[in-house]
């Protein structure tokens, strides 16, 4: 009995031993990853006045909208890595705020936002828990706007015809907090939390215009893959 729980121990050690060496190269430098999963992105809008002719503190609020997103990553050393994180777009809706609060829905927008981040990786390759903080700098880019009946009657000046829209893209700066968990020695799970400090200008048809900042926040949950 003595004789087989000391080949259990040896055999448990040196399996341990092989799974931490095969966590460390995963997670050291040189290694590529690629992840893919669910990201929501959440705008904290503070919204500026819409230009006249409008009616006074004539404002506007985004609402959020969850989507798939897929990342690669390459370790430079065993703490610094790179990640480029692009998705499918996401289809956010317009809805009236300030003065015209209620009246629904003024239209939707998609927006695109591919981000590069620089970042820096707590701990040693080995842990099972590593912590990571990151800096990214996003394009926001809009496209496909689509304005509401609702819009036209806001904005409306006289002319029958509806009422379009388009958002300026812009270049911002996103800082990401994150936490990866290796399943094994090859699979992993990764949480992060990211806010993008972006102000743009809408630009309306009927000659008005509405500054607003935006200021997403976007929480992401993804499974991936060393290299």
């Amino acid at each position: 009995m003595k004789t087989q729980f000391q080949g259990a121990i040896i055999v448990l050690s040196a399996a341990m031993a092989l799974t931490t060496s095969m966590t460390a190269s995963a997670q050291s430098a040189g290694v590529w990853s690629l992840k893919a999963g669910v990201n929501q992105i959440t705008p904290k809008v503070d919204s500026g006045d819409m230009s006249a002719p409008a009616l006074p503190r004539t404002k506007a609020d985004v609402k959020s909208d969850t989507e798939a997103i897929i990342a690669v990553s390459y370790m430079f050393t065993d703490h610094i890595s790179a990640e480029f994180h692009l998705g499918i777009p996401y289809t956010h809706e317009l809805d009236g705020a300030g003065s015209i609060n209620g009246v629904g829905k003024l239209g939707t927008v998609e927006s695109l936002p591919p981000t590069l981040y620089l970042q820096w990786r707590f701990l040693e390759p080995k842990a099972m828990f590593r912590p990571y903080v990151g800096l990214g700098l996003t394009y926001a880019r809009f496209q496909k706007e689509t304005g509401s009946g609702a819009l036209t009657a806001v904005t409306n000046t006289g002319s029958a015809t509806p009422t379009t829209f388009t958002v300026d893209s812009k270049f911002a700066l996103t800082p990401q907090i994150g936490i990866t968990y290796a399943i094994n020695e090859k699979w992993f799970a990764d949480l992060a939390v990211t806010k993008t400090y972006l102000k743009t200008t809408t630009h309306f048809s009927t000659g008005q215009n509405m500054d607003m900042r935006l200021d997403p926040v976007a929480v992401s949950f993804a499974i991936g893959y060393h290299f």
